[in-house]
């Protein structure tokens, strides 16, 4: 009998429209889930990035981001790695070649990197770590290594060169994943890569976790890291154990009313670890509910983005329902992580650590929504509602009124004409400017100002953005600057 024909599976495929994976999000997690790696051409066909250098460059240097600097010195091949924040003074002296400019949770930053995250719905939402962004010179690299956890890298700007070893997927067989002992940072000692591809912008290549891959930029580049999250068993036990800890009885303890006279009285025999097991037992570790309770609060707070504070005063629900009947909005705060589950009866949502036990429609819907309009809040239920109400308390949700998106929507509309303006321009420049010598100058003329008065406002918010053909005009409205931290402006929203 002939021996069956083991299934081949591409590991390179074209996007096609309607499918930015080539292929059916079914047949990916079936065929390459966890299991082997995929490059697809033209994922994001048409890519223009949100973000560039100099924008990721600005946002290193933000207290509370997450960046770090890695350098390679080729000649002596030692790697340098430096974390931020960074200062603008650090970045015109970088050379123009081998280094790299990493930045994580850069879609809690940005709402144009975070809304790529919708092209990943075929996954659970709560798996989805974060959207680091890398800028690499030419030459820039972070070295041979593994991570631990699913990625997507998509690339958004320039060109990078990927090599990866596909050995085990392909043969069986795991690669060497030793690390070596002279570097800061998790290189692999030895790296022998079984593909070698060019990435151009819109391409995208998944890695399941422990895949050795090494990525060189060609020439300046951006690339768009897709993270999972991946806790592992130790960290799972850890904080599972932790949480039970906190609320054991003290009264439930090892007993043994059972105890027969011992074979040997310096034995730990059968029986002993059986009363063990039903001691823990005893704390509920195999009770469904409080696992999941657990594990919702746990996976929405892992490896969190930062601290939520609440920027506004508390409102009473009459306020916050008469502003949404206004048109106003409840815009849940981007480092929130929100996740559900169904329970035993109704359901239980979490919103960064927090639970609420709620009817499953309204657990599904604010897990689901990052902004609630006067529709949403009127489908929730009174204590859907209230669970809003105390998470607004806390921060994680503010409340936007009609003025303030108005303001928001100008003042975007303004940075889309002049981005196109500037783009025009550049064109024109190099039609017909040969040096700097020759570029227009940019003025900024002050039409009016006023000096503000004793007890009047002393420090400025922009109001309003208004676009002409004469050019931009800015409203500014102030605000005292002794009383900013204490009367914060309530429509104002937060990062």
């Amino acid at each position: 009998m002939a021996a069956r024909k083991q299934k081949t599976y591409p590991i390179e495929v074209q996007a096609r429209p309607g499918l930015p994976l080539g292929m059916s999000p079914a047949t990916f997690l079936r065929d390459y889930w966890h299991k082997r790696p995929l490059l697809i051409r033209g994922a994001f066909p048409d890519f223009e990035t949100p973000v560039m250098p100099e924008d990721l460059a600005g946002l290193a240097c933000e207290e509370g981001a997450l960046a770090r600097i890695v350098s390679h010195d080729r000649a002596t091949d030692e790697w340098t790695l430096r974390t931020g924040p960074f200062q603008e003074e650090d970045f015109p002296g970088m050379p123009d070649h081998d280094w790299t400019l990493l930045v994580q949770d850069v879609d809690k930053w940005d709402p144009d990197v975070r809304a790529l995250l919708p092209t990943f719905s075929f996954l659970p939402r709560w798996r989805m770590d974060d959207v680091m962004i890398s800028f690499a010179a030419t030459g820039g690299s972070v070295g041979a290594h593994v991570d631990h956890y699913d990625v997507f890298l998509m690339q958004a700007y320039g060109h990078r060169r990927w090599q990866i070893d596909a050995s085990e997927s392909i043969k069986g067989k795991q690669p060497p994943l030793g690390f070596r002992p002279d570097v800061e940072l998790k290189l692999l000692q030895k790296f022998k890569p079984t593909h070698d591809w060019v990435l151009e912008p819109g391409d995208m290549l998944y890695l399941p976790p422990l895949v050795p891959h090494h990525g060189v930029a060609e020439d300046p580049c951006l690339t768009f890291s897709f993270g999972m999250r991946a806790p592992s068993s130790a960290e799972l036990i850890s904080d599972y154990l932790d949480d039970l800890v906190a609320d054991a009885d003290e009264a439930i303890r090892y007993k043994d009313p059972d105890l027969k006279l011992p074979e040997d009285s310096n034995e730990i025999d059968a029986a002993a670890m059986g009363r063990v097991v039903a001691a823990l037992n005893a704390l509920r570790m195999n009770d469904p509910d409080r696992l999941g309770n657990w594990f919702g609060r746990f996976i929405t707070t892992y490896r969190s983005a930062g601290d939520i504070l609440p920027s506004q005063a508390p409102r009473p629900v009459e306020e916050v329902e008469d502003e949404l009947a206004n048109g106003g909005v409840l815009e849940r705060h981007p480092w929130a992580r929100a996740a559900w589950r169904r329970a035993t009866r109704g359901a239980n949502l979490y919103v960064s650590g927090q639970s609420y036990a709620l009817p499953v429609k309204d657990a599904q819907s604010l897990a689901a929504s990052e902004q609630l309009d006067i529709t949403a809040w009127n489908k929730l239920s009174a204590k859907g509602r209230n669970a809003v109400m105390e998470l607004m308390a806390g921060g994680y949700y503010q409340l936007l009124d009609v003025e303030t998106l108005a303001a928001l929507l100008a003042e975007q509309d303004a940075l889309e004409v002049l981005e196109e303006g500037f783009e025009d321009d550049d064109a024109d420049f190099e039609d017909d400017f040969d040096d700097e010598a020759d570029a227009p100058e940019l003025e900024i003329e002050v039409i009016e100002y006023t000096e503000a008065g004793e007890g009047e406002p002393a420090s400025a918010a922009i109001d309003t953005v208004q676009v002409n053909d004469e050019g931009v005009e800015v409203v500014v409205i102030c605000d005292d600057a002794d009383d900013e931290d204490e009367d914060e402006d309530e429509d104002t929203p937060s990062a």
